[in-house]
């Protein structure tokens, strides 16, 4: 999965729009951050915490948390080396979880 295949997912959520912040691609709805750009091969995905923990548990090799994000409702996804179907599925329950106002 590439950062191109991140912006066709995202097109087809109502309401997402891309920015780019310090030459980095941002997903946000409403203003609310769905997912941003770490480097080429890994962005940060918006998740509650009891879904975090279903996708760290399912999906070992795809996604991760660093110490960094830990207290925060985040998930770091491996676009190289992940499984794109759960990448995807992490990307629209951040969309849903910030349609909802979460």
């Amino acid at each position: 999965m590439t950062i191109e295949d991140i912006d066709a997912l995202t097109a087809t959520l109502d309401g997402i729009h891309r920015t780019t912040s310090e030459g980095r691609q941002e997903w946000r709805y409403r203003g609310r951050l769905i997912a941003r750009q770490l480097d080429d091969s890994h962005i940060v995905i918006r998740s509650d915490f009891a879904y975090r923990d279903t996708m760290l548990n399912e999906f070992p090799d795809t996604f991760s948390v660093p110490s960094r994000y830990r207290k925060h409702m985040m998930i770091v996804a491996d676009l190289a080396g992940g499984d794109q179907a759960a990448i995807g599925d992490a990307i629209e329950m951040a969309w849903e979880l910030q349609r909802r106002g979460g």
